[in-house]
């Protein structure tokens, strides 16, 4: 039975690199995998996947108005579709979200997710929040803050090492505009010794 699987962590936990490796485990496996992510993240050019470890993978990027249900199910018709990866689930619309459900419940075909929970303030996407609610199985994949305890925040940094407070939730940044970081020091505003 197909499910709607979300895996989230805060910053440099390992997605990237864990949904890398999953797409080419179902290609190893002589599977057809369709990966994908938001037009948003564009950190790394427009439609690519890269892990911290140096692993990269090219993929399909839409667009906040993209039917993903319509999208999925074309390609579907072209080729069967064995699972749905999708990079940067907290992008993702409500709208998208119930489309990925309705992936899985019509079409049979599983979705997995990866994505952040919260945004710099300590608050939901979006995306995470409808994700939470709609998907089968929830995952937690582990990361650390500095101090060796389990990061779960995602600080947004200034140049000079400050912890910003406010701002628009959206901006696409790296580990020079983010740290992850346990609950104490990110209410500290202490992102090193």
């Amino acid at each position: 039975m197909a499910s709607l699987y979300f895996k989230y962590a805060a910053m440099n936990s390992g997605k990237s690199t864990q949904l890398i490796q999953t797409h080419f485990n179902y290609i190893e496996r002589g599977l057809n995998p369709y990966a994908m992510t938001s037009i948003l993240h564009d950190r790394d050019g427009t439609g690519v996947i890269c892990a911290r470890v140096g692993l990269n993978l090219k993929v399909d990027a839409f667009e906040l108005s993209c039917n993903l249900y319509k999208l999925v199910q074309k390609k579907h018709d072209i080729k069967a579709l064995n699972v749905v990866i999708i990079d940067e689930g907290q992008f993702l619309t409500k709208s998208q979200c119930y489309q990925l459900a309705q992936v899985v419940d019509e079409l049979k075909i599983p979705v997995i997710v990866y994505g952040l929970k919260t945004d710099f303030r300590g608050e939901l996407f979006e995306g995470s929040y409808h994700l939470f609610c709609l998907a089968d199985k929830i995952e937690e994949l582990k990361t650390i803050c500095w101090c060796g305890n389990k990061a779960h925040m995602n600080a947004r940094i200034t140049q000079d090492e400050k912890v910003v407070r406010d701002g628009d939730q959206l901006e696409i940044g790296g580990n020079d505009r983010y740290i992850a970081l346990c609950r104490k020091h990110y209410t500290k505003g202490q992102i090193k010794r």
